[in-house]
C-alpha cells in the first residue's frame, strides 16, 4: 500500500510550479511529476515543500533552483524544503504526465508486479510509445537515468525509455 503525504497547495500558485519543467524529462512540469508536497504563500514567501523521485536524485537541486527563479520573476520570493517521507512513488505521476512521457518516447511505469517481471526479464508487457506493439525485450536496467530502463521494440525496432515503477 502506498501512503500520499497530502498535498497542501495554494491554487494561486499552481500556474507557477506547473510551468517548471523537470530538467531530466522536460516535457513534465514538477506538478506532473507528483513531486511537489506542498506550497504555501505567507506574507509574499512562498514555501514549497519537493520529494525526491529517489534520495541521489541530482535533478532536485536544479527543481530547487528552478522554483526560486520561477517565484522571483513573479516578485515572490521562495523557500525551497526536501522531505523524504514518505517516500516518492510513480503512483504521483498525473495521468496528464503519463501521457507526457508515452508521447514524449518513454513507457509510463508499470504496476508493480507487472514491473518486477519486465525488469527481471518476465513477461514482455512494456507498450512501445513509438508503435505501441508490447512485443518488447529489455536491453538493459539502466536507460538514460537511474529511474529508467531501456527497452527496445521488436516490431518497430525502436529504443525507448522505460519509466521503472517506485513504491
Amino acid at each position: 500500500m502506498t501512503i500520499k503525504l497530502e498535498q497542501h497547495i495554494d491554487p494561486t500558485l499552481v500556474p507557477i510550479l506547473e510551468e517548471i519543467s523537470d530538467p531530466e524529462i522536460p516535457v513534465l512540469s514538477i506538478m506532473d511529476m507528483g513531486v511537489v508536497r506542498s506550497a504555501i504563500l505567507e506574507d509574499n514567501i512562498a514555501k514549497i515543500t519537493i520529494t525526491p523521485t529517489y534520495s541521489g536524485c541530482p535533478a532536485m537541486d536544479v527543481i530547487g533552483e528552478d522554483i526560486t527563479k520561477a517565484f522571483a520573476k513573479e516578485n515572490i520570493e521562495a523557500k525551497v524544503s526536501l522531505v523524504l517521507s514518505p517516500a516518492w512513488t510513480t503512483d504521483w505521476i498525473t495521468s496528464r504526465g503519463r501521457k507526457a512521457l508515452e508521447a514524449y518516447g518513454i513507457a509510463a511505469p508499470l504496476d508493480e508486479e507487472a514491473d518486477k517481471e519486465a525488469l527481471l526479464g518476465g513477461k514482455k508487457i512494456v507498450k512501445c510509445p513509438q508503435c505501441g506493439s508490447v512485443n518488447t525485450k529489455m536491453i538493459s536496467q539502466f536507460g538514460s537515468t537511474a529511474c529508467k530502463a531501456l527497452f527496445q521494440c521488436n516490431d518497430c525496432l525502436e529504443p525507448f525509455d522505460y519509466f521503472k515503477c517506485l513504491k
